[in-house]
């Protein structure tokens, strides 16, 4: 069913005010994809001066090279892993505007509900961000011990996170914050399944940029679905 939820998302893109949406997500994305791109040459490079030499790559000036063809396709490669702090932040973004998207086309008969408030969302996001990043550092000293299970667990780790924020922040323009979290205890299982499934593309460069508003329509079908309110959706 987690499939018919994602074709509904993409189906939607003959909606125009969807689209504008999408190509906003698109274009943040790209913008933070970028931000923490730099951040991580940065971070290689502290003293702004001089190369890095990277493997296959070669020297790679920070600031010279960060918009270079070359460093395009380093920050490509890099995005396997970036882009999953990236798709947890642009739900403090566009969740919003996504779902009302998504219920004035599919569940018109819904009352509407305010906007969650700018701060709770940035609050709400980067506390996840700080559990998303905290857990990956300690995911690599089990990669060290389980080479061979590395992948799996990476995507098993990545999809119960961004599974579980991606629901919450969606049933909780409905529910409230205590409501999304017991109706996410209740179906953990099927929101980790959809997490890793939206894990999955985000490791694909290029695809991977439009992922995270898709997952967000995709996350307001799976809420809708799994609180019955989609029963009565036309």
């Amino acid at each position: 069913m987690i499939f018919l939820d994602f074709f509904k998302a993409v189906s939607q893109f003959a909606d125009p005010r969807f689209r504008r949406v999408l190509w906003l997500g698109v274009g943040l994305t790209i913008a933070l994809l970028v931000a923490v791109y730099s951040l991580f040459l940065w971070l290689m490079n502290p003293t702004f001066e001089g190369d890095i030499t990277l493997p296959i790559i070669g020297p790679v000036s920070w600031l010279g090279d960060l918009l270079s063809w070359g460093s395009l396709g380093l920050m490509l490669i890099l995005s396997v892993f970036l882009m999953i702090p990236v798709a947890s932040a642009i739900t403090s973004f566009f969740l919003d505007d996504v779902a009302e998207a998504v219920e004035d086309m599919h569940y018109p008969y819904l009352p509407a509900v305010p906007r969650t408030p700018f701060y709770d969302s940035v609050k709400d996001t980067v506390n996840f961000l700080g559990i998303l990043i905290a857990a990956n550092v300690l995911a690599f000293a089990i990669y060290a011990v389980v080479p061979f299970l590395s992948v799996f667990i990476f995507f098993a780790l990545n999809g119960f996170l961004l599974g579980r924020e991606y629901f919450q922040v969606a049933a909780m323009r409905r529910l409230g914050r205590e409501g999304a979290k017991e109706l996410r205890r209740q179906n953990t299982g099927k929101i980790w399944f959809a997490g890793c499934l939206m894990a999955l593309p985000l490791s694909i460069p290029l695809i991977n940029l439009f992922i995270p508003i898709l997952g967000a329509a995709t996350f307001t079908h799976l809420y809708h679905r799994i609180s019955g309110t989609a029963a009565t959706s036309g």
